[in-house]
């Protein structure tokens, strides 16, 4: 039973979701305030003392920056991660980067199942719901097939830095182990939280450090979906979902085009690629081509960039990844959706067809709203960053589509942000986080389905 199917009204009558009815609140909105309260929770932990170094507690912004940008796996940040707060305050972020990667709804139903070893029918919905599900009947499978997912390639990804933080860098083995875990945590859950001043420009040319975090970004931003039936049918492409073909071949087309955009117009920059030898600036455009799918890691100097090279990758961040993983963006489905019906309208066919399957006539509407509400976000968000600083719209365009796409990636003036343009990135942090069908079916009023049809009329387009 899908979560999202509405019980029958009597005519003329709002036909609400059963999970609403029962429950007051639609499983969208428990996904909302669970995230919310993360959030809160985690900013009142970051605001003691404990968490800061120095003399007293952060500040509230930046705490509460910092807190919806790792709950969120962002990675923007308005203070340096390494050297303003404290072991204790990175464990708190590196919890965050945890939960929020995971999901609050999936992470409770963790902990159900651990303690109770049972789900309620309210846990099942939500967390299908948040995990973009087709039903809620085997949530408890589904459930244990992300976790072990998650800790798979986070230990996996631990072990490799770790080895060689010891052998390469010799680093002892508590700094090595505390490195690379939260590493391969932020890595996976494409947050782009790093323990270096620098976040990862040291390692620029080091693919022992470079190609395990682009890996576990890659494996993140696909989707627990797309994952978990590579695991079981990695052989039988032909029973492939049309969700994992588009999200598989997207993957490929963006990071192929992006590498070889950004390392081409990079290639002779030298505050960027130009003082490294080839092999190097090879492997740091493709390092920062993974970085725009949503994780915001640096191996060189984004602020020293070409203007055309931001460009480029604000086009790549606000596609994002793939849906119901770790990765924001408008996520690689909707962008190949809309490519396929351009490409139908262009040839004058009546069904759009993907891969030998017709798409459903209700996605092309999801798809155009979920665009729509991320352009307005972008541009509502760009407009305010306008009005309250004095940065030029290249710069301020480029953080507000890093915040809507939960990238991180900074050109260096979040730093210099006033309070007030640090809570517009909050803001969209949030909403891209989340999603704007997800946020707005949240906050709408009452789902309904109309029981009648108005005359069809058709204006002209173009």
């Amino acid at each position: 039973m899908d979560p999202r199917v509405q019980s029958a009204a009597a005519p003329g009558r709002a036909r609400r979701s059963p999970a609403r009815s029962r429950a007051g609140l639609h499983p969208s909105q428990v996904v909302v305030l669970g995230f919310a309260t993360a959030i809160v929770v985690g900013t009142a932990l970051l605001m003691l003392p404990i968490s800061k170094r120095g003399s007293g507690g952060a500040d509230i912004v930046d705490a509460l920056f910092t807190a919806t940008s790792a709950v969120c796996v962002t990675g923007l940040t308005t203070v340096d991660t390494a050297t303003y707060w404290t072991p204790f305050g990175q464990v708190v972020i590196m919890l965050l980067i945890q939960l929020g990667g995971l999901g609050i709804m999936i992470f409770a139903s963790l902990i159900g199942l651990v303690l109770a070893r049972k789900l309620t029918v309210r846990s099942r919905i939500n967390t299908a719901s948040e995990a973009k599900a087709t039903g809620f009947g085997d949530v408890r499978g589904l459930v244990r097939g992300i976790v072990r997912i998650t800790l798979g390639v986070e230990l996996s990804v631990f072990i490799l830095l770790w080895l060689r933080f010891a052998f390469g860098y010799g680093y002892d083995p508590g700094r090595g182990a505390w490195n690379a875990g939260f590493l391969a945590v932020s890595s996976f859950n494409n947050a782009g939280f790093a323990l270096y001043s620098d976040n990862l420009m040291g390692f620029v040319a080091d693919p022992f450090i470079c190609l395990p975090i682009a890996a576990a970004i890659i494996l993140g931003g696909l989707g627990f979906p797309v994952i978990m039936q590579l695991r079981k049918e990695f052989r039988r492409p032909l029973h492939w979902t049309m969700n994992t073909k588009l999200v598989l071949w997207g993957t490929v087309v963006l990071l192929t085009g992006g590498t070889v955009y950004l390392t081409v117009i990079e290639w002779s920059n030298p505050k960027t690629l130009g003082t490294l030898d080839p092999a190097a600036r090879i492997l740091a455009g493709f390092f920062q081509s993974v970085q725009t799918r949503t994780a915001g890691f640096n191996s060189i100097d984004i602020g020293a960039m070409h203007d055309a090279s931001w460009f480029g990758m604000d086009i790549l961040m606000f596609i994002g990844g793939g849906p119901a993983g770790t990765a924001g963006g408008i996520k690689v489905t909707t962008f190949a959706v809309l490519f396929f019906i351009m490409l139908t309208e262009l040839r004058g066919e009546g069904a759009v067809n993907i891969f030998g399957k017709r798409l459903s006539r209700a996605v092309h509407r999801q798809a155009i709203t979920v665009v729509l509400i991320a352009v307005a976000a972008v541009v509502v968000g760009t407009s305010a960053l306008l009005l309250i600083t004095d940065s030029t719209l290249d710069r301020v365009l480029f953080e507000a589509v890093s915040a809507f796409g939960t990238v991180g990636l900074s050109t260096g003036i979040t730093t210099e942000l006033p309070a007030a343009a640090k809570l517009v990135l909050i803001l969209l942090m949030f909403l891209g986080r989340l999603g704007p069908l997800t946020l707005g079916t949240a906050i709408a009023l009452r789902e309904r389905r109309v029981l009648y049809e108005l005359p069809k009329e058709r204006p002209a387009i173009g």
